[in-house]
């Protein structure tokens, strides 16, 4: 466990719901915990949508003013410094959803590479328009650490089609992670699953059960 883990991935990808989840894991085990939505050029902070039980659990929210308006507004709130000034929390952020969306996060690189306590993960969804490869997510991976100058450290599969996913899918999406982690050199932290699929998925992993926003419940394994 980091003190700053970071989120991203393309659009769809459901890295906003893992930020989410993962911050109430945090507070739930008597954390001090912020999360931070960090896409400022494009801020469609979907997580807002659990803003009311995030800071019901003691999960504090950071946001830009702009979040969720047509205003395309390229600036970062002074709050959002609270990530890399306050080592008191455990931060979480959910980066912007491509390489415009992660420009703000090359204001915090600096501050984060030299206290070297974050992890940032990518994740990606495989049945995605535009991550339908490990080659067109390896182009995600390197716009997005140009971009924001931090690179990468790991990767979770979350490939799924909603309601829709079976077990061919999770297994698809599997082995597309696995070459994408050996293509990167990034380790493949875990894989997202639907709770009823569990016992049609066989896997050596341990299962962590999860509930993904406005979706049944899900594990990763």
């Amino acid at each position: 466990m980091k003190r700053v883990t970071l989120f991203a991935g393309h659009y769809g990808s459901g890295k906003s719901s893992l930020a989410v989840e993962y911050a109430l894991k945090l507070a739930s085990e008597g954390n001090k915990t912020v999360i931070a939505d960090l896409d400022i050029v494009n801020p469609y902070f979907r997580s807002m949508d659990s803003r009311t039980e995030l800071e019901h659990k003691g999960v504090e929210v950071i946001v830009s003013p702009y979040a969720g308006s047509n205003v395309d507004v390229p600036a970062l709130p002074g709050e959002m410094y609270r990530i890399v000034d306050d080592r008191d929390y455990k931060a979480v952020v959910d980066v912007g959803g491509d390489d415009r969306g992660a420009l703000a996060l090359g204001r915090l690189s600096g501050a984060l590479k030299k206290e070297n306590d974050y992890e940032m993960i990518l994740v990606v969804n495989f049945l995605r328009p535009l991550t339908r490869t490990p080659e067109e997510a390896l182009q995600v991976i390197s716009e997005i650490e140009q971009a924001g100058h931090l690179p990468f450290t790991g990767i979770i599969n979350n490939t799924n089609l909603g309601e829709l996913t079976a077990a061919e899918h999770v297994y698809r999406g599997l082995e597309k992670a696995e070459r994408l982690s050996r293509m990167s050199g990034l380790e493949l932290l875990g894989s997202t699953v639907k709770q009823e699929l569990l016992r049609d998925i066989k896997t050596n992993g341990v299962f962590i059960p999860i509930k993904i926003r406005h979706r049944a419940d899900w594990a990763i394994f």
